[in-house]
């Protein structure tokens, strides 16, 4: 019984793995259809064609464009021998063989697909009865009996199980397969789905047999960070797990892999690397196609999937990609990282691309963002009281529009100003609001359902003077000129520039955009860059500059007489580059808390900047308290006191690649008293950050 019990299961798992070939080819149908990719054939393998969101499109792209590279390059540098092969493992309905086909690219070459037998026979059946398929095939070449379902002079689809390696040779050699001719393994998203034992099996068998061979491998790696769990999850849920990611969880993990199996060379690198090392008019085409703002989602889906090529002999290593650039980011970092304990507030507030400002000690204003009730969610105040924080009713003057990614920030006199925003990437808020809240009760009272209410006054400002153009991303922070207050807004981005670079100061008082002398190169455009007040004037980190990439560089806005001055800080170690991040001042320090950055085994914690030495230093944030995947991005961050160095960090995450949306339930407290309590940033291992519950 426990024998029947477990094939059956084995049986559930293999067609749940097939169900991924389904969802796979409709993705690469949607981009295909947009223009992210040429394939006239892998519409016929869809009984209809769904639109996927610009996310999913974009990394169906990176997918195709890497794999596509590595083929390119295995006939590039075959082109003069008199045969060569390429074996696809797990091929499911990929429509390769009909594009080269095509392209006139399959001289003195044959593809041989490999998968399971019900795929491969639901493949030859597609292929028989479509006139376009079967026109690029010899006469007569379908079998209903298998395992080899396609036989031609330059195509053969075998219905066999990969991980029986002794029926694969066997049934490769009765197609024809010459295993001493050079030959291109391929391998999209297969050997994770199996037990690392008979994976670790393919990639030794193909080593083994095949002496002048390039293996092509793009798969998943990082399960361990938050975006990596959610990851996991969503495959487990399909009863797919992604085995693989157990014993190999990085790039580095995969390079010894295969030279642990039998590989001469292999180089392995993460799809933000691949996609960087395009040439710039084709990411400025691509990233033309449809409007996108999901950079965050975007960049860790890249980070999460991997492209490797490993070779055997002196012919095919010409195809190995381009070793990537080492990038080492412990050395920028303090030899010490610091760790800190997260524990939930009992709030449930969820949302991303919303704004936050302090009103008061204990007082925290939340506007817009989208949650799991869709957009255009309405204002919220959380209140800290003797029992702790919660979430209160607020009765508001006004209905509030759909806006994601814009700023609110406190105002001297104790309002706040709402500035920009966005409602889809097409369509930018243009109104300027100006929000006053009114407490009616004592904060253990206010807000509750039987007694007292918070008002929120909100009126629209009619401002004089040149406007900015509308953006979103951007940053607002309050600065002094002239014993007057002003709103000086900086970079972002909106429906037609990518990346915006320019300055504007709004005079409160007068509401009126006003000329102020600005000295000193300016910093370079960015969006979703942290801004806070500092002496008078601003300092800003790090953003997503105009070419896609992290910044992390340290810039001042220093008052003078006569307006002010650019300044750059120059700070050793130099922080890791991120964005979507968020930031404060206390003292003379510089606190970056979360955010997004590349070429990384961790993600971003916590990081010290001092602003008078240069100095800083890194650390870590351990989450094993919150009990779901933490996601500090397109979240919110305040100082709640300020008279304690203790960050309430509130809503973020994004939309997961195909794997789903996932936003923080609860805000957390990060309680920073030890660290800010050391004289300088040259920490010893015992100290540490900690994350208290208030």
């Amino acid at each position: 019984m426990a024998t029947t019990n477990g094939k059956k299961q084995k049986q559930g798992r293999d067609t749940a793995v097939q169900g991924t070939n389904d969802s796979s080819v409709v993705s690469k149908v949607s981009a295909a259809a947009q223009g992210y990719f040429q394939d006239a054939f892998l519409q016929h393998f869809v009984c209809k064609v769904a639109r996927r969101a610009p996310l999913i499109n974009r990394g169906y792209y990176v997918r195709w464009r890497a794999v596509d590279h590595c083929v390119k390059r295995f006939l590039q540098v075959t082109e003069n021998c008199p045969k060569r092969q390429i074996l696809s493992l797990g091929a499911g309905f990929d429509s390769l063989y009909f594009r080269l086909h095509t392209e006139a690219a399959l001289d003195r070459a044959v593809l041989f697909e490999v998968d399971f037998p019900d795929v491969a026979r639901r493949k030859a059946t597609l292929i028989s009865g479509n006139t376009t398929l079967s026109g690029k095939l010899d006469s007569n070449p379908f079998s209903v009996t298998g395992p080899v379902y396609v036989s031609s002079s330059q195509y053969c689809l075998l219905g066999v199980d990969v991980r029986e390696a002794s029926q694969v040779e066997e049934a490769l050699g009765e197609a024809g397969m010459d295993w001493a001719a050079p030959t291109l393994l391929l391998s999209e998203v297969v050997l994770t789905y199996m037990e690392t034992q008979w994976s670790d099996a393919v990639i030794s068998w193909a080593a083994q047999l095949l002496p002048q061979s390039l293996f092509v491998m793009y798969e998943q790696i990082r399960p361990h960070d938050p975006f990596g769990r959610i990851m996991q999850d969503h495959f487990l849920k399909l009863n797919s797990t992604l085995h693989a990611l157990r014993q190999y969880p990085n790039t580095a993990a995969q390079i010894r892999r295969f030279l642990d199996k039998g590989w001469e060379q292999c180089v392995c690198l993460d799809m933000n690397d691949f996609y960087m090392d395009l040439n710039e008019e084709e990411r400025r085409t691509v990233e033309s196609l449809e409007p996108f703002d999901e950079y965050e989602e975007w960049h860790q889906k890249c980070s999460h999937y991997f492209i490797l090529t490993a070779s055997r002999g002196t012919l095919t290593k010409q195809a190995l990609l381009t070793q990537p650039p080492v990038v080492s980011i412990i050395s920028s970092l303090s030899p010490v990282l610091l760790s800190a304990r997260i524990l939930p507030e009992e709030v449930g507030v969820e949302g991303l691309g919303m704004a936050s400002t302090c009103m008061g000690p204990g007082q925290v204003l939340l506007t817009g963002g989208s949650s799991r009730g869709g957009r255009g969610a309405p204002p919220r105040l959380l209140l800290r009281g003797q029992a702790g924080w919660r979430c209160a009713h607020v009765e508001s003057s006004s209905d509030w529009s759909v806006r994601l990614y814009h700023t609110v920030t406190f105002l001297p006199g104790g309002d706040a100003i709402l500035y920009g925003g966005r409602s889809s990437p097409l369509n930018p808020i243009r109104s300027l609001l100006k929000v006053t809240v009114e407490l009616c009760g004592p904060p253990d009272s206010v807000g509750s359902e039987d007694q007292g209410i918070v008002k929120l006054s909100v009126k629209e400002m009619a401002c004089t003077g040149d406007t900015p153009q509308p953006r979103w991303r951007h940053s607002a922070t309050m600065v002094s000129h002239s014993d007057k207050d002003f709103l000086f807004i900086f970079g972002g981005r909106n429906e037609v520039e990518p990346v915006l670079g320019d300055g504007h100061f709004l005079s409160v008082d007068q509401q009126h955009w006003t000329e102020i002398l600005i000295e000193g190169a300016p910093p370079e455009a960015r969006l979703s860059q942290s801004a806070c007040p500092y002496q008078g004037g601003v300092v800003m980190f790090g953003g997503l500059g105009r070419e896609g990439v992290p910044l992390g560089d340290t810039v001042l806005l220093r008052p003078t007489k006569r307006g002010f001055h650019w300044d750059r800080l120059e700070v050793q170690p130099p922080p890791i580059p991120r964005y979507s991040h968020c930031a404060h001042v206390i003292g003379d320090r510089l606190v970056l808390v979360g955010g997004v950055w590349l070429h990384s085994e961790c993600v971003p914690g916590v990081a010290f900047i001092h602003l008078t030495t240069g100095t800083s230093v890194e650390l870590t944030l351990d989450t094993t308290s919150v009990p779901w995947p933490l996601l500090l991005h397109s979240f919110c961050s305040e100082l709640t006191d300020p008279d304690e160095p203790v960050v309430l960090l509130i809503g973020g995450g994004g939309n997961c690649f195909s794997f789903g949306t996932h936003l923080n339930r609860q805000p957390v407290t990060v309680d920073l008293t030890s660290a800010l309590g050391l004289n300088d940033l040259r920490f010893s291992d015992t100290d540490s950050a900690s994350l208290v519950q208030t």
